[in-house]
């Protein structure tokens, strides 16, 4: 998976979004300050398409309205406003045109400035964009491939929010806990990736451990100009892929892993390369 998964692209010349304080929103007034942002809003360089080539099959996605632009159109958000969500649905559906043993999992998590109408436009976005591919709720143990493949499915919808118990086709967030260790320091973000593989649920649930670190305010404000990926991502990677290659999948292990820059090391190859494991636990039961 990645982090941010849609932030390949913000619009600096664009204001602000609603999800961020009022202290930047007045800030970012100064186009320099858009800039300086942007070097901390993306998180990945590749878009949607170019993330699916390479492997990525879990989506991190934050949406917001515009406020006070007319009619209810839905984008990508990270500090500034990314594509239209429209736009990176189709960019998706015509991969999966392509690829029909493919299977992606969206989830849906943040969402800012957006009532009730907003989320019934967004949801019937989705819906025509990937019609009789999206997935009926289901009991997660009976979600394989095979399954997926059967019934000719090939996206599943997780959305943070009450709608969800409106359409049969939306995954309840809970489907999909994603605990965020919310820190700098690269030792903490192992030790609490461990903690939280430790306590997650055996059965029932999806599992994304976010193997990211998160900038604070000071680190922000020591390295304007690096960025993320400069400051945080490039050095700590190394680290971040040791730890994934011990892993082990399935029961208690881990499931899905999300990273920003995801093509910076072999990051997706190491994650699928896990999958043998489960293969050769397969071949010594039988």
């Amino acid at each position: 998976g990645s982090h941010d998964s849609f932030s390949y692209w913000v619009d600096e010349k664009s204001p602000v979004g609603p999800d961020q304080a009022t202290a930047i929103k007045r800030l970012a007034r100064i186009s320099l300050v858009r800039k300086i942002m942007k070097k901390w809003s993306v998180t990945q360089n590749l878009t949607f398409k170019e993330q699916l080539e390479g492997g990525i099959r879990y989506f991190d996605l934050r949406v917001s309205s515009k406020p006070g632009e007319i009619g209810q159109e839905i984008y990508f958000i990270h500090g500034l406003f990314g594509i239209k969500v429209w736009d990176g649905l189709k960019e998706m559906n015509s991969f999966l045109e392509q690829h029909p043993k493919e299977v992606i999992f969206l989830d849906f998590n943040h969402f800012y400035a957006m009532d009730d109408s907003h989320h019934h436009f967004l949801i019937n976005r989705i819906r025509s964009a990937f019609d009789s591919k999206l997935c009926s709720v289901e009991c997660v143990e009976y979600v394989t491939l095979q399954y997926m493949w059967e019934k000719e499915h090939q996206v599943l919808i997780f959305y943070h929010h009450p709608l969800y118990r409106e359409y049969p086709f939306l995954w309840p967030g809970n489907k999909m806990p994603a605990p965020w260790a919310n820190t700098t320091n690269v030792h903490k973000l192992l030790q609490f990736l461990e903690t939280t593989l430790g306590e997650r649920s055996r059965y029932g649930t999806f599992h994304v451990s976010q193997a990211i670190l998160t900038p604070r305010v000071k680190t922000i404000a020591r390295h304007l100009i690096r960025g993320l990926k400069n400051t945080l991502v490039h050095r700590n990677l190394p680290m971040i892929l040791n730890w994934v290659k011990a892993q082990k999948p399935g029961v208690m292990g881990v499931n899905i892993i999300t990273s920003d820059f995801v093509e910076l090391v072999d990051f997706a190859a190491t994650v699928i390369a896990l999958n043998d494991l489960l293969l050769e636990e397969d071949e010594s039961a039988t």
